[in-house]
């Protein structure tokens, strides 16, 4: 009986196993980090040429071919700020890209588990953290001053370590300048952060199946600009 019972435990982990698999490869982008991030770098290109396609990709057929399914290819952690749509500034269409947008692109519980289910579940190979020029949410906590209450208090804690590390790198420069410095810094620091705060992103970057990149939007020009490339 015991024998019986643990032959049909081995039978249902075999098929949960099968079904895992299956929905892994049923569910991937197909393409590679590189092509991924090409992608978005030759969408903003339109962007910036006033050249968008994105109506060609967000249709009535497309949607329909989505409705049973996505396979987006990149993982954005965007600012909230609303000159700073990704899908615009990208110029990607339906089902293309998993954006998670926030003030100041900072992670907690919420912003890791929905990026680890895009990289562990939908296939993304790709994770870009997205800051801006002139970010107010970095500038709030370049202002701060004395314990900050409520949830924007939280907001300003967590940008807080990239304020500290841009008023030494900046000593004497003025408010725009450390502004800056502090948004590039908060940038690196919340791309590092999702490999110390995530194991399931760790792993997955560790394997060499995901790859993440840093980067800023220029609010001028509309340049996406590669940090540390």
């Amino acid at each position: 009986m015991m024998k019986k019972k643990l032959g049909l435990f081995l039978v249902l982990v075999a098929l949960v196993l099968s079904g895992a698999l299956a929905l892994s490869s049923e569910t991937s982008s197909g393409i590679t980090a590189d092509e991924a991030l090409s992608k978005l770098l030759d969408g903003n290109r339109h962007f910036i040429a006033n050249q968008l396609t994105i109506k060609d990709s967000s249709g009535p057929s497309t949607r329909q071919a989505l409705a049973t399914g996505q396979k987006p290819y990149a993982i954005i952690l965007s600012c909230s700020d609303s000159r700073v749509p990704p899908e615009i500034i990208f110029d990607r269409g339906l089902g293309e890209i998993f954006v998670v947008r926030v003030a100041g692109n900072i992670p907690d519980p919420i912003i890791l588990g929905s990026i680890e289910y895009a990289v562990e579940h939908l296939g993304c190979p790709l994770i870009m953290v997205l800051g801006h020029k002139r970010c107010g949410a970095v500038a709030a906590a370049v202002d701060a001053k004395g314990e900050q209450h409520g949830n924007l208090g939280a907001i300003i804690k967590t940008i807080e370590p990239a304020v500290r590390q841009a008023r030494k790198e900046a000593k004497g420069s003025d408010k725009s300048d450390l502004v800056e410095a502090a948004i590039d810094n908060n940038i690196r620091l919340v791309g590092k952060s999702l490999l110390k705060q995530s194991s399931v992103i760790r792993h997955f970057v560790d394997s060499g199946k995901v790859r993440i990149v840093n980067a800023k939007y220029d609010l001028d020009d509309g340049t996406v600009n590669l940090l540390d490339r």
